[in-house]
């Protein structure tokens, strides 16, 4: 299967252009992985199935959503693939919130051209939460436990937001521990890359 076939395979249908766009992601993102550290070095040889698939398979889970926010972003996985993604969508928007000030001018440096109505705050996401408007999409990946992620966006999930949170295969034990302070209303999406992974999409919350 070509790297264009699989991208459609997991996001849906997707313009040329913009797949040369995330081509073009993919080379600026090695450049400054070889002098920075984006990812775990043993994931680089696969970059284009382990991150930028693995991000891009969140779109086709909310296909009508326009305003999106990622939170960790570091090198750009899932946001900056998101936003990419989502540039062929003139109403939607997408802040990606990275408190690290070098990964944040990386963000910024590489999608100047490739994703120019993305929004990079180069803070700590409580700060940011706090002034932004509650997006209809919030997302993480390698972020932090489930729970430390309920209690970050619980405010935003309490307006409406739902989570789109890549986890792992320990991904059980997180909901359970989660389900001790929190109601989840949770649906576990397969992943489409890794089948020992899940997307978990939370809507609204209640504290037990």
């Amino acid at each position: 299967m070509s790297r264009y076939d699989s991208l459609c395979s997991v996001a849906g249908p997707v313009s040329r252009e913009t797949f040369d766009r995330l081509r073009a992601f993919e080379t600026v993102f090695l450049k400054w992985a070889a002098r920075m550290n984006l990812a775990a070095p043993s994931t680089l040889a696969d970059l284009w199935s382990r991150h930028i698939l693995d991000s891009a398979q969140l779109l086709p889970l909310a296909p009508g959503a326009r305003s999106w926010a990622d939170i960790g972003s570091g090198g750009g996985f899932p946001g900056a693939v998101m936003a990419i993604l989502l540039d062929e969508q003139p109403d939607s928007s997408i802040i990606l919130i990275e408190s690290n000030g070098k990964k944040a001018a990386f963000l910024r440096s590489a999608l100047a051209e490739l994703a120019p109505r993305a929004r990079i705050a180069a803070e700590r996401a409580e700060a940011v939460m706090s002034a932004q408007p509650a997006p209809e999409i919030v997302t993480a990946r390698a972020v932090a436990s489930l729970h430390d992620l309920l209690a970050l966006t619980e405010p935003w999930l309490a307006a409406g937001t739902r989570t789109l949170f890549h986890k792992g295969r320990d991904y059980r034990a997180e909901v359970k521990t989660a389900g001790d302070t929190w109601n989840l209303d949770l649906i576990e999406h397969q992943s489409a890359v890794d089948l020992q992974s899940v997307i978990l999409e939370i809507g609204r919350i209640r504290r037990v």
